[in-house]
């Protein structure tokens, strides 16, 4: 099947809560349905969608392009200033960029200060981009930021610094949807870009799949900001945040082909979906060998409180033995899934399943390390 010439890089996933709103097997039917040949997700601080987006858009042969949206403090920041924070569009080539992934994205949930939101300090990038390819994430951005500001200096320095961690690997994203900052940085974005020879690559950050969803996404915004539709002082929806199909863009960048082919480019370079396994659990004690004795300690503990509730009953003590826990126990595998369904159901002083719920796994938890790699093939004709 003939492909349409453009890839969406930039599809937020109703993973992306409150702000994207296409479940991930949609995405890939979308694509497909427009004939996209890959399709890129990138939502933020979040790779929750990677393995269903995959197996989807494997399926309906478009190749997925795994990404995130990340969180990067700006760095070098005047004394007094305020924090800002950016962010920039990773993707990952190969195994090594998506493990890069991994470990960045857990870095902006699990070391920064608990008063801030996610994110990650610039330098944290440092050793960590092996494998990944960079977008400058537009509007959202620094380097259009700055140059929307008028700081150009600044963003001439910023952008300096995003090239030596993605050396040939970082692209100057061009969005054009009536956005005060996208629009008066980006004569400054191509002067820079033409300047250091950086390429060009247009997206168009899209949260709904068809254009008919605007008015239901807008009101999905207030209920995200707890405003009123009515309310003038809100955030509101992008009527060009849907998956355009590839006729509209390239009229869009009519004067800018070459940032309309860098789509296929990207998506050349990053053929590499997430790998299929079982999510990786935490232990409820350390090791298995805790596990085994924490499962002990809590059956005696129930089986003993049983026992007094059935002696008051029948008016004669009733002893507990090492047998009536042993014994059953010895037969059951150390299997972390089973015990945690046993904590679930293990009777508080009440007699009743216990209220507190245990701290999850790390945000990316089902998406961090693997032995296996994925790699995907283009199930369309080859781009040339």
């Amino acid at each position: 099947m003939a492909h349409s010439g453009f890839v969406p890089l930039r599809v937020f996933s109703s993973y992306t809560m409150l702000e994207g709103a296409i479940e991930p097997k949609a995405i890939a039917k979308r694509a497909r349905e427009l004939g996209f040949p890959a399709v890129g997700v990138t939502d933020r601080n979040g790779l929750y969608a990677a393995m269903p987006f995959s197996d989807a858009c494997k399926k309906s042969g478009v190749q997925p392009i795994v990404g995130t949206l990340l969180a990067v403090k700006r760095p070098e920041l005047a004394e007094g200033a305020p924090v800002a924070i950016d962010w920039l569009a990773l993707y990952a080539q190969d195994e090594t960029g998506y493990l890069n992934l991994c470990n960045l994205v857990s870095a902006a949930h699990l070391d920064r200060p608990i008063e801030e939101d996610a994110h990650v300090p610039l330098d944290a990038l440092e050793g960590r981009t092996d494998g990944l390819i960079c977008l400058t994430a537009g509007a959202e951005g620094a380097l259009a930021r700055l140059y929307a500001e008028g700081q150009d200096s600044a963003a001439e320095a910023y952008a300096r610094r995003i090239e030596a961690l993605f050396p040939d690997r970082l692209y100057v994203e061009i969005v054009r949807r009536l956005n005060e900052v996208e629009g008066r940085a980006e004569a400054k974005l191509l002067d820079y870009a033409y300047a250091r020879d950086l390429p060009l690559v247009a997206t168009n950050p899209c949260c709904f799949a068809d254009e008919s969803f605007h008015e239901a996404h807008d009101a999905m915004l207030c209920i995200a900001n707890s405003s009123y539709i009515a309310s003038d002082d809100r955030p509101r929806s992008s009527p060009d945040a849907w998956m355009k199909p590839a006729n509209e863009m390239k009229s869009l960048f009519a004067d800018l082909p070459e940032a309309i082919a860098n789509t296929l480019v990207v998506a050349q370079r990053c053929a590499y979906a997430a790998p299929q396994r079982k999510p990786i659990l935490p232990s409820l004690a350390g090791d298995r060998e805790g596990e085994a004795a924490m499962l002990r300690e809590q059956a005696r503990e129930g089986l003993e409180m049983r026992l007094k509730k059935i002696a008051e009953i029948e008016g004669k003590p009733l002893p507990v033995r090492a047998e009536h826990v042993e014994a059953p126990l010895s037969t059951l595998p150390a299997d972390p899934e089973q015990e945690r369904a046993f904590d679930k159901l293990r009777p508080n002083g009440e007699g009743n399943p216990p209220t507190a719920q245990k701290t999850g796994p790390s945000p990316i938890s089902t998406a961090s390390s693997s032995s296996s790699t994925s790699s995907f093939r283009w199930a369309s004709p080859a781009i040339s």
